[in-house]
C-alpha cells in the first residue's frame, strides 16, 4: 500500500484523521452467551463466518471463533448442545468506539496483539474491523483524494471482473450450489471484482435471484443466448466461466450453448462436470465445439484431463485440473454430534443428494439386512428431496420404490428418509454424525461427485464404487471400494469397516487429509490464476 503514494507522511496524516467505522465489517452477527454451541456451530456453516461476537444487553462481552469451539469443546469432548457460549467464548472483550481513529485502532490491534477488533457505538456492538480492512480503506480514500498528483506503479487499477454462467440459487441443483459457493469463496479472496452472474433458467420457472444476477438465459429460447452473449460483449467484464453439465442448456445436447460462445468476444474457461468417455456421434459434435470455442477448460478429476486428450483430441495445455472444492471443516468425532440429533447409540450410515435413479441407493438399502445382521444399531440415512426434473417427469416414484424395498426387506427401523433440500450448516451437521458414508453410483463413468467432496471434508469413512472421480480417491487410500450393482460388496465394505476401529479411523483421517487441498480457499485461489492467465 505505501508503495503506490508518493507522500507518505500524508497518508499517515489520514490514518489519524479517518474514523474508525469507515472499516468496519457492519453485518457482523451476534449471539447470546447462554446460546449453545451447537446452534453457533449452525451460524458458521450457515453464514461460512469464523468469529461471533457474544452480546448482553446490546453490549460485547465476548468473542467466539471456530478454533475456541474445536480446542474447548469438540478436543474436550463436550457435549455441544449443552456447552454455553459464556463457557467457550474470550472474554473480556477488547473494544473501540467507532469515532475513534483508523491509526488508534491499528495500534491497539498491534499493542495487544489482535486479529480483529470489536467496534462499538456508546457502547453498544456495531461491527468488527481488522488491520487489513482498515489499511484498504484508509488507502481507497486517499488514492482518491489524490489521484491527480499520484501516479500509481500499476496504470490500472481496476480488478477483472468475471461473470459465470450457470444455474444459481434459489434454484435447487448441483450446479448451482457448486457455483454458489465457488464465486462466495472467489469474492472473499478481493482479487477480483466482485462477480457478476448469468443464470440458466429451467423451462417454465422464474425465480427471485440475489442482486449478482445480472443476466439470466432461458434454457430452451435461443434468441435468450445471443442476447445475454451481446450484452456481456458490450460490458467491461474481463471473461466468462462457464459451469457445463449436459441437460442444463437448451438444444440437442445442450447445443444452444455453442450459439452463445461463437456470438462472445470474451475469453471462455468452461468447467465439465460431466465428460463422456464414450460419447455417441451427437453428444461428441457438442463437446467438440466447446472444446474449440474455449480458452481454457477445467476438469474436476485428474482422470478428466486423459479423457480429453485421447476421446476429444484436446491439446494437454488447455485442460487445467481444479478440484471441485469443499467446506473448511473441523475433523471431530461423531458422537457428541450424534447426540444433538437424537442418534446416540446408533451407529449412522449415510447417502446424501438431489434423489435420482442414477445415485443407486436401492443396491445400498439391499445390502442392510447383512449388515443389520452384524450391526443391530445401524441408521441409513437417506438425506434429500427428489430431483426437480425428475420429479417433473415422474414426481416421487423412485422415492416410493425405495421405501416399498425397504418395506419389504424388514429394514423400515433401520433406514430414514431426511426428504428436504438441506441448507450446508444442517448438511455437515448431518455428515458429522455419520460413521460411514456410502457412494452406491452404478454409472461408472461419472467423473465429479460433490457428495464425496462433503465426505472428505468431514473425515468420513466413505464406502464407495469405482466410478472415475472415486477410482482417484481409493486409490490413495481415502475411501474404500465396493462394487458396482452389488449389495452383497457393499454390506461387506460396511461390516469389514465396523469390525475394526482401527481400519475405520485410519480411513477417517486419510479422507480428511486428502481434502486438505480441496477446500474452497484454495480452489479459488487456482480460478483466480486462471482467470488471470487468461486475461
Amino acid at each position: 500500500l505505501y508503495l503506490l503514494v508518493s507522500d507518505s507522511d500524508a497518508y499517515l496524516r489520514l490514518l489519524y484523521d479517518l474514523p474508525v467505522i469507515n472499516g468496519t465489517n457492519l453485518d457482523t452477527p451476534s449471539v447470546s452467551p447462554e446460546d449453545n454451541i451447537a446452534r453457533v456451530l449452525g451460524y458458521f456453516m450457515e453464514k461460512n463466518i469464523g468469529v461471533l461476537v457474544a452480546v448482553d444487553k446490546e453490549a460485547p462481552v465476548g468473542v467466539i471463533t471456530e478454533k475456541d469451539i474445536i480446542e474447548r469443546v469438540l478436543y474436550e469432548a463436550k457435549d455441544p448442545s449443552i456447552t454455553k457460549v459464556r463457557d467457550v467464548m474470550s472474554s473480556p472483550v477488547v473494544t473501540i468506539e467507532s469515532r475513534e481513529s483508523i491509526k488508534k485502532a491499528i495500534d491497539l490491534l498491534r499493542d495487544k496483539n489482535l486479529r480483529r477488533l470489536v467496534v462499538t457505538h456508546d457502547g453498544k456492538l456495531i461491527g468488527v474491523t481488522t488491520e487489513r480492512r482498515l489499511l484498504n480503506v484508509a488507502h481507497r480514500v486517499y488514492y482518491q483524494n489524490r489521484r491527480d498528483v499520484v501516479e500509481p506503479i500499476i496504470q490500472n487499477l481496476d480488478k477483472p471482473s468475471i461473470i459465470y454462467l450457470s444455474s444459481y440459487p434459489p434454484r435447487e441443483c448441483g450446479i448451482a450450489t457448486f457455483t454458489y459457493d465457488l464465486v462466495n469463496s472467489i469474492d472473499r479472496l478481493s482479487a477480483l471484482s466482485p462477480s457478476v452472474i448469468s443464470a440458466i433458467n429451467d423451462r417454465g420457472s422464474s425465480y427471485s435471484y440475489p442482486a449478482n444476477v445480472k443476466i439470466q438465459i432461458e434454457r430452451e429460447e435461443k434468441d435468450t443466448y445471443i442476447e445475454a452473449a451481446r450484452k456481456i460483449n458490450d460490458s467491461g467484464i474481463k471473461a466468462l466461466n462457464i459451469q457445463h453439465e449436459f441437460g442444463l442448456f437448451g438444444g440437442s445436447w445442450g447445443e444452444y450453448l455453442i450459439d452463445f460462445m461463437q456470438e462472445l468476444d470474451k475469453p471462455i474457461i468452461t468447467t465439465f462436470h460431466t465428460i463422456l468417455e464414450e460419447p455417441n456421434n451427437e453428444p461428441y459434435r457438442v463437446m467438440r465445439e466447446i472444446i474449440d470455442q474455449s480458452d481454457r477448460l477445467v476438469v474436476l478429476a485428474r482422470v478428466g484431463s486423459r479423457i480429453l486428450e485421447q476421446v476429444y483430441d484436446t491439446l494437454p495445455d488447455k485442460v487445467r485440473y481444479v478440484p471441485h472444492g469443499c467446506p473448511n471443516v473441523p475433523f471431530i468425532d461423531s458422537e457428541p454430534i450424534k447426540n444433538v440429533l437424537g442418534y446416540s447409540n446408533k451407529v449412522v450410515l449415510s447417502t446424501f443428494g438431489l434423489l435420482s435413479r442414477s445415485k443407486g441407493i436401492e443396491y445400498a438399502i439391499k445390502a442392510l439386512p447383512e449388515i443389520v445382521s452384524n450391526n443391530p444399531n445401524v441408521l441409513y440415512l437417506i438425506i434429500g428431496q427428489t430431483h426437480p426434473e425428475v420429479r417433473k417427469h415422474e414426481g416421487e416414484a423412485y422415492r416410493e420404490s425405495l421405501i416399498r424395498l425397504v418395506e419389504s426387506l424388514g429394514v423400515a427401523e433401520n433406514v430414514q428418509f431426511i426428504n428436504r433440500f438441506l441448507s450446508k450448516s444442517d448438511l455437515i451437521t448431518y455428515l458429522q454424525a455419520t460413521d460411514i458414508y456410502i457412494l452406491p453410483y452404478p454409472n461408472p463413468e461419472q467423473i465429479s461427485s460433490g457428495t464425496m467432496l462433503y465426505a472428505l471434508c468431514t473425515g468420513k469413512a466413505i464406502v464407495s464404487t469405482p466410478f472415475l472421480h472415486a477410482q482417484e480417491v481409493i486409490d490413495q487410500g481415502a475411501a474404500y471400494e465396493c462394487g458396482f450393482r452389488d449389495s452383497s460388496s457393499i454390506a461387506d465394505s460396511v461390516n469389514e469397516l465396523l469390525a475394526s476401529k482401527e481400519l475405520h479411523l485410519s480411513y477417517e483421517k486419510r479422507a480428511y487429509t486428502y481434502s486438505r487441498d480441496m477446500i474452497w480457499p484454495v480452489v479459488a485461489m487456482k480460478y483466480v490464476n486462471l482467470f488471470y492467465e487468461c486475461v
